[in-house]
């Protein structure tokens, strides 16, 4: 099976035999589905690179885009917008000419998991295609991890402890090649919804980034 190592994004990767089999069956339930390892989005040399964690059943592995057409999308994509970084609020297909503005989106894990839940070995297999991206990127480039699995897949990229870099949400992170990780909880629909984390919320994050750009 191909392995991911430091290596650029691979769309026929079939490293994980639990996500290549779940991938074919979703094949078999909805032929029209993208329904393969879904690529970063955005600017290639961004000054905002926001991470995730993998591609939602009906969202990204339906489009082929991260984090478009699911509920996940509806608050990043409007938050983008509103700090400039999308030309549009709403995100629904691949080709609904929405443009991000010095910004990427990518996912700590390629491929739809089960349950959006991915195992531990699989982070670790896709974490050499994280590990390429964020070097490919400009000095200046600030990295958003959506999540706790997000968070860590940066830090597990970077070859650091993770106990050294606690996330919490609204935390910066000063990491050895002088890169700056900003955390927020992640814009699922449970967090919203049970208010763990609001817009307003979600915003501030956004712009304490902004306000460190200028």
């Amino acid at each position: 099976m191909r392995r991911p190592k430091n290596a650029t994004f691979a769309p026929d990767c079939s490293a994980c035999p639990r996500l290549v089999d779940f991938l074919a069956t979703a094949r078999q339930a909805y032929p029209d589905y993208f329904c393969a390892p879904v690529p970063a989005f955005g600017d290639a040399k961004p000054d905002l690179l926001v991470v995730g964690l993998a591609p939602g059943l009906h969202g990204a592995n339906r489009t082929g885009r991260p984090f478009t057409g699911d509920f996940a999308g509806v608050l990043l994509y409007e938050t983008l917008h509103q700090f400039g970084y999308a030309d549009q609020p709403v995100s629904v297909a691949a080709d609904d000419g929405l443009k991000l503005i010095g910004c990427r989106i990518t996912n700590a894990v390629k491929c739809v998991p089960p349950a959006n839940k991915p195992e531990p070995g699989e982070i670790t297999r896709c974490n050499g295609f994280l590990k390429a991206e964020i070097a490919a990127l400009p000095a200046r480039t600030r990295l958003l991890a959506l999540g706790q699995i997000a968070h860590s897949a940066v830090l597990k990229a970077h070859g650091v402890k993770l106990r050294a870099y606690p996330f919490g949400h609204g935390a910066v992170h000063e990491l050895p090649d002088g890169r700056r990780l900003y955390d927020s909880y992640h814009c699922s629909r449970y967090n919203t919804q049970t208010r763990r984390l609001t817009p307003d919320m979600f915003k501030a994050v956004f712009a304490k980034i902004k306000s460190e750009m200028e």
